[in-house]
């Protein structure tokens, strides 16, 4: 084969490549496939300002080249109520006006906490050169051209671009009066389940007949979901099965609320149906595991695949020790900290709290962007013995306290009792006769017939033993 083959053939095969990952590749396979961006969690504050609109505005850079044809926010676009005149309302309004002068956006609703109830509004007067759509209710839009519509059962497929299913966030509130406050936690995930297969499967299946493709979009936890901080979402009281979320029966399937990028999914009779938290645009959260980007996908009628895309998100790092920090070992890690966000974490004593140097530690790690000290200090346990103050004599209440902790008493009663009884002078004599007198049994043991001494060595050794048996009760 010549070497005009060989690179003909590489060419082609990074070709290939390239149009997989800008989600070309699909296009040639697929007619009626749609490129869609899906960012989710946002988190815009004050506080969070510089990271989340580098992230975001790295994201809608990102967004722009690619061409996507739209782009779906699945929830948490700021952090908590913003003023109309804060910063960072501001400063997200401007990323989506830059966003809606490439492509349509769909907005949906997030956790009432971080989406306030009707802030979502505002962001239809972003302006834009495409519209922007905001979703607070249960229902399906749909992609006609480059504007949405509101899609209802037995409204026409013609000319729809794409079919888009909402669930933002649901209040629990509203199941209360029907099947009571107890019951609400569990009974949340079957009534969307039921919800999402009575409501939306008919039409999407009739989308895909047709050759549109269909997205679910939803925010909220999805049952076996694993948290940005690694602990898996286990129990009933989440708002989403797979099982429920694929008898919707669409294709792509976009959800918000988790941080942690994280997918699944199926495919049945050729049919395939994926699930996918991108996880939050950036790391708002010490502890936050995983890289934080968003997806880019590329759906078609029957089929979908995603590329997780990185955002230039702030790298946090725990330090954590049991006990006092080791400062030595913390300088030493200082080089690797730079530029850093940095949380030191020690556990110890109530008592000793005062003898850890927080300024220390702040200047060993001068060079890092952060550095937060959290001590948890460690409370003393006392252990009550019950009835000890009403005992008269101080013999009878040492005892008392080794039955209580699990001493034993024929050790310490007796020595108790002698200084009650006995006088300073008195009590220091008989301890230094004791001490010879056990001094001269080792001797003895340890003579020959002859009177010499033997096996000292093996005599210093049975005294350390001896010496190192002892306990002490505190």
């Amino acid at each position: 084969m010549s070497s005009n083959e060989d690179i003909g053939k590489q060419l082609n095969s990074l070709s290939s490549a390239t149009l997989w990952q800008s989600g070309a590749f699909m296009n040639q396979e697929q007619e009626g496939s749609v490129r869609v961006a899906h960012l989710s969690d946002l988190h815009y504050s004050n506080g969070n300002l510089v990271e989340a609109d580098r992230c975001f505005e790295h994201a809608v850079t990102k967004v722009i080249r690619e061409g996507v044809d739209v782009a779906i926010i699945s929830g948490d676009l700021t952090d908590h109520k913003q003023d109309a005149h804060s910063t960072a309302l501001l400063r997200l309004m401007g990323a989506i006006r830059r966003l809606a002068d490439h492509c349509p956006v769909l907005i949906l609703q997030g956790t009432f906490l971080h989406d306030y109830p009707g802030m979502l509004a505002i962001y239809r007067f972003a302006g834009g050169k495409f519209p922007v759509e905001t979703v607070d209710r249960i229902g399906q839009v749909a992609l006609v051209g480059n504007k949405w519509r509101c899609f209802s059962a037995g409204d026409s497929l013609d000319d729809v671009r794409l079919l888009v299913s909402c669930i933002p966030t649901v209040n629990k509130a509203d199941l209360v009066s029907s099947v009571g406050a107890e019951h609400v936690s569990d009974a949340m995930g079957d009534v969307l389940s039921a919800l999402m297969q009575g409501m939306f499967a008919q039409q999407n299946l009739a989308a895909r007949v047709a050759g549109v493709p269909t997205v679910l979009v939803g925010h909220g936890t999805v049952s076996g979901s694993m948290t940005e901080h690694g602990v898996p979402m286990a129990g009933k009281d989440h708002e989403f099965s797979l099982g429920g979320l694929y008898a919707a029966q669409a294709c792509a399937t976009m959800l918000g609320h988790l941080h942690r990028h994280q997918s699944w999914q199926r495919v049945i009779a050729e049919f395939v149906q994926r699930v996918a938290y991108p996880g939050s645009i950036g790391r708002f959260h010490y502890g936050e595991e995983g890289k934080k980007g968003f997806l880019l996908w590329t759906v078609a009628p029957s089929t979908c695949d995603f590329v997780f895309h990185e955002t230039p998100a702030r790298e946090m790092v725990d330090l954590i020790f049991e006990g006092a920090p080791d400062m030595t070992w913390l300088s030493e890690q200082a080089g690797s900290c730079v530029g850093k966000f940095v949380r030191v974490r020690y556990s110890i004593d109530a008592e000793l709290a005062s003898t850890v140097d927080k300024q220390a530690i702040e200047l060993a790690l001068t060079r890092a962007a952060e550095v937060r000290i959290e001590p948890h200090l460690l409370s003393s346990q006392r252990l009550r013995c019950s009835g000890i103050s009403t005992l008269p004599t101080l013999a009878e209440k040492v005892e008392k306290w080794c039955d209580s902790t699990g001493n034993d008493p024929s050790l310490v009663v007796p020595r108790v009792r002698l200084l009650h009884s006995g006088n300073a002078k008195s009590i220091a004599t008989d301890l230094i006769k004791e001490i010879l007198h056990e001094a001269q049994s080792l001797s003895r043991d340890h003579l020959d017939g002859a009177g010499n001494v033997m096996g000292a060595r093996a005599g210093a050794e049975s005294g350390l033993a001896s010496a190192s048996g002892r306990t002490f009760a505190h």
